[in-house]
């Protein structure tokens, strides 16, 4: 289970994008703090202290505010799309016993069969469980699996506490035949000619058309050779 983690926020008086970019100057973080009923909340918080609560899935916040506390979980988090940084956050309050709905990553536990290859259909999880008791992983053990082995979201073996949203017939983890050498390079080939991709033709690859060309040639000489009209 995640951690509760502490972090102080302050009110926040001003908006728009010029207000967004003074507050990021400082290394601080806009963001809205709803839920339960009541009116939002506009805040800031210290960028680099949530940047390390938010490395964990559905990480529990507890919101530090004019001498006030209160649970929150992360509903949206917007970043910057080159450079990473949070640019704003909202954030969702919970109460202690509260039952959310929470998507909960997926953790391949193990080495498949060595002629199989796993694809994974759900990287997440969708769970319900306790506001404060929300499992930071779902782990699924797929030791010496093999070959049209398919894993059920039912199949899977939860964390306590928790119950199973998503459908429990889904396809979670499933186990196919892995491709030949020959398979991947006809399909790269394929994929290649499909964008126009050409390749210059090596010396090797020259010197070996070359020499079967020339057996063709010899082929076609000594049969000509044996044909009774020319007798």
């Amino acid at each position: 289970m995640s951690a509760e983690v502490k972090i102080k926020a302050e009110s926040r008086t001003q908006f728009g994008k010029g207000a967004a970019r003074r507050i990021r100057r400082e290394d601080k973080v806009p963001a809205v703090l709803y839920g339960h009923g009541a009116a939002p909340q506009h805040i800031t918080l210290p960028g680099h202290d949530l940047m390390l609560a938010l490395k964990t899935a559905n990480a529990l916040l507890s919101i530090e505010l004019d001498g006030d506390s209160q649970l929150a979980l992360p509903k949206q988090v917007q970043r910057d799309p080159i450079r990473g940084f949070i640019e704003h956050a909202d954030l969702i309050l919970v109460r202690r016993g509260e039952k959310v709905t929470v998507d909960v990553p997926l953790v391949l536990v193990g080495q498949a069969a060595p002629e199989a290859l796993v694809t994974v259909d759900h990287q997440t999880i969708e769970l319900e469980a306790e506001a404060t008791h929300i499992p930071e992983s779902v782990e699924v053990d797929i030791e010496g699996l093999g070959v049209g082995t398919q894993i059920q979201a039912g199949d899977l073996k939860l964390p306590q506490g928790s119950t199973l949203v998503l459908d429990a017939e889904a396809l979670v983890v499933n186990f196919i035949a892995a491709p030949t050498a020959e398979e991947l390079e006809a399909e790269l080939a394929e994929a290649e000619a499909e964008v126009g991709i050409e390749h210059d033709v090596s010396d090797a690859e020259l010197e070996a058309a070359a020499a079967d060309a020339a057996d063709g040639a010899e082929g076609a000489t000594g049969d000509a050779g044996s044909d009774p009209s020319q007798e």
